[in-house]
């Protein structure tokens, strides 16, 4: 998925944070501007091994966090409908990719992170350092790190496909475990 086009309305838009983004509604006529409120969805894995909180605004997912076992909710729009069936062929090893609108906000360094990012294949792994190569600031490693730690869409922006330069599992913002997971399953190794 290319992010380059500036067309705010496609899926998947990564967006500089200084920039004003849908959040609000603000009418020069009324005192107090209406906020958005996130929808909230909770999804489970079909083997009940990944639970995610997935918010949702304007038909655009803002925030995936891992999270405790939840029921999962029933999906009650299209968008909901389409990300379960995405997830679920994700989570059981007959999806690769996905095309689903999202939003992520961040500073240039961090959306030049995650662009890069999303050019990593499904299966695959680079290290920090060759991450930060790619983006031409080769001594940026610990910073790349730190860009990851800060998606607000992992899976999305498949930020586990990152590891150390030894080939260790390093930093993970949902922990090495699911790290761990989430790779061998992307190999088919995972039980």
């Amino acid at each position: 998925m290319n992010l380059v086009d500036e067309d705010v309305n496609h899926p998947g838009y990564l967006v500089d944070e200084d920039v004003n983004h849908p959040g609000y509604l603000a009418d020069e006529d009324v005192n107090h501007p209406e906020i958005y409120m996130s929808e909230r969805v909770f999804y489970k894995s079909p083997d009940s091994s990944f639970h995610l909180l997935l918010e949702i605004d304007e038909e655009t997912i803002t925030s995936i966090n891992f999270c405790s076992a939840q029921v999962s909710s029933q999906p009650s729009t299209a968008l909901e409908r389409e990300i379960f069936r995405q997830f679920d062929l994700y989570f059981t090893g007959r999806g690769k990719e996905f095309d689903l609108p999202f939003f992520a906000t961040g500073t240039v360094f961090q959306l030049m992170v995650w662009e890069e990012v999303l050019r990593i294949p499904y299966s695959k792994t680079i290290s920090y350092k060759e991450l930060a190569e790619r983006i031409d600031n080769p001594n940026a490693s610990r910073a790349v790190g730190r860009a990851l730690n800060q998606n607000p869409v992992p899976i999305l922006i498949p930020c586990h496909r990152v590891i150390g330069s030894n080939g260790k599992l390093t930093g993970y913002g949902a922990g090495i475990a699911i790290k761990k997971k989430l790779l061998e399953l992307e190999r088919g190794n995972w039980q």
